[in-house]
Formats: C-alpha cells, structure tokens, sequence
C-alpha cells in the first residue's frame, strides 16, 4: 500500500493535495473537477473516505 502512495506523490510528498495523478483520481471517484481540490477538500475526502482507501490501496498495489 505505502508503495502505491510513494509512487502516486512523486513530487508532492509533502503536498499531496496539489498531485495531479490524485487529483485526477479523485475527480473521478468523488466528481468534483481536479482544478477545484484544495487542501481542506482533500482532508475532507480522505476523512470520508477513510473505511475505502486501504481497500483502493490494496487493489492499486495488487494491479502494480
């Protein structure tokens, strides 16, 4: 799982909101355009969504 993180915020480590790659990704899950998401919204899905990320983790890692 860590290593899909790695790989998804290569470049923004320390900023994940401003990952193009995760911002696309989220965009697609969640619907909201990918130029619209700033801190707080990503704070706000990754809270929501915290019960389906380690599965997405899980599969994204398998799919590598």
């Amino acid at each position: 799982m860590l290593r899909f993180l790695w790989r998804a915020t290569r470049g923004y480590r320390l900023c994940p909101w401003r990952s193009p790659y995760l911002r696309w990704r989220m965009e697609t899950y969640w619907g909201t355009p990918a130029e619209d998401i700033r801190f707080k919204d990503f704070c706000r899905f990754v809270w929501q969504r915290r019960s389906d990320l380690p599965r997405f983790l899980r599969w994204a890692d398998r799919m590598h």
